[in-house]
């Protein structure tokens, strides 16, 4: 599914004089490539703060601890996501209220977000799933005027950009009070190891995020609030600094592929290709299709005997694992998650493919239909 080998190999010497060059400094906790990336970061991304965290589901924790939000309250996620995005939530005394999403984009849409809040909601988290944004703007105009704050879970879509109805473009992550990635090895800017970022324009936030990441302490040994040790090694800093210099080429290439995929694919009956949004570009953490015949499991099994991978993002809806039973629920119908579950299938999708490789898979899905 992702080729991290070959992606190495492409800028090898850079990342191993990044590494060598920590371990020679021996600055392994909060070395000076952690500072440099952060402030890359906020460039990139037009942030005004960006922390370091250890990884993409301490960086949700984190921001949902500095909004000192109380037990009880709630707390609007998609149906439709990894767990990580409520089961943070479920974690800290939260109610996570699952709503269902569009079925051509699979993000939560701004109908089903009104229906859902109510006196107790606290917080929204759109997830930008698979690598392109949730329509922000009419969800930010839903809270104008309340108390209601908005993490953005940007795992999968950094890079991603949003238009504004006035021409405005925001990174994924930047239209929020907060947003939230991770750089697990496969992501989009993925480390080599586990890493995590949260982001932000309120630089009094940033300074809680901060200090909830470390100990809960500004001050070292002097602890305000109960916070947690959440930070990004010095090595997985120095690996993103090389890395990010690359990121946008790497979204030029999973748009390629993307765009060959589309065009082999979108005449097969029984195939829907990824919608793209018109208010968003999409960077293609992955490339999922669905399949409408009911083939799914089969197609899958099909193709794995040519050793073609494919993955299955997400096979149970949150509102069925058993995790969220009784601390959790569900506003409106579900449909659409449950359609999604049981269509949704996942092609290779990385910044090495080759037009080889992307034939040899186009080819066994076409036999698969045609014969």
């Amino acid at each position: 599914m992702v080729d991290l080998k070959g992606q190495y190999e492409k800028i090898k010497d850079d990342i191993n004089a990044a590494i060598f060059k920590v371990i020679e400094n021996t600055a392994f906790i909060q070395g000076p490539d952690v500072k440099i990336l952060e402030e890359r970061l906020q460039g990139y991304l037009g942030s005004k703060r960006v922390v370091t965290c250890a990884n993409g589901t301490d960086a949700l924790q984190i921001a949902l601890m500095a909004l000192d939000l109380k037990a009880g309250d709630e707390v609007i996620v998609p149906s439709f996501t990894y767990v990580a995005t409520a089961e943070v939530i479920g974690l800290l005394g939260l109610v996570p209220v699952m709503v269902d999403v569009d079925p051509n984009t699979f993000n939560i849409t701004p109908d089903k977000v009104a229906a859902a809040i109510t006196d107790k909601t606290k917080a929204i988290v759109p997830v930008h799933i698979f690598g392109q944004c949730v329509d922000m703007e009419p969800i930010m105009d839903l809270v104008v005027g309340t108390d209601i704050k908005i993490i953005e879970d940007t795992a999968q879509a950094i890079g991603s950009l949003y238009t504004f109805s006035n021409g405005t473009k925001k990174s994924a992550g930047t239209m929020g009070d907060i947003g939230c990635t991770s750089f697990f090895p496969s992501k989009n800017l993925g480390c080599y190891g586990d890493g995590g970022a949260l982001y932000t324009d309120d630089q009094e936030l940033g300074a809680t995020l901060k200090m909830i990441a470390n100990h809960g302490q500004r001050q070292k040994y002097f602890h305000e609030v109960l916070g947690v040790n959440s930070r990004l090694d010095t090595l997985q800093a120095a690996v993103l600094n090389v890395k990010l210099t690359h990121l946008d080429r790497y979204s030029e290439a999973r748009n390629k592929a993307a765009s060959f995929y589309d065009a082999q694919l979108k005449e097969i009956e029984g195939l829907v290709t990824p919608v793209r949004a018109k208010n968003s570009t999409h960077v293609f953490h992955q490339y999922t299709l669905r399949v409408t015949n009911g083939r799914r499991d089969e197609l899958q099994q099909y193709l794995k005997k040519s050793n073609i991978p494919t993955m299955v993002y997400y096979p149970v809806p949150l509102f069925e694992q058993q995790a969220f039973q009784g601390i959790g629920r569900c506003s409106g119908n579900q449909d659409v998650t449950k359609m999604l579950c049981q269509q949704v299938l996942s092609l290779p999708m990385h910044t090495e493919l080759d037009n080889a490789t992307l034939e040899y898979i186009v080819k066994h899905i076409k036999s698969f239909f045609n014969g």
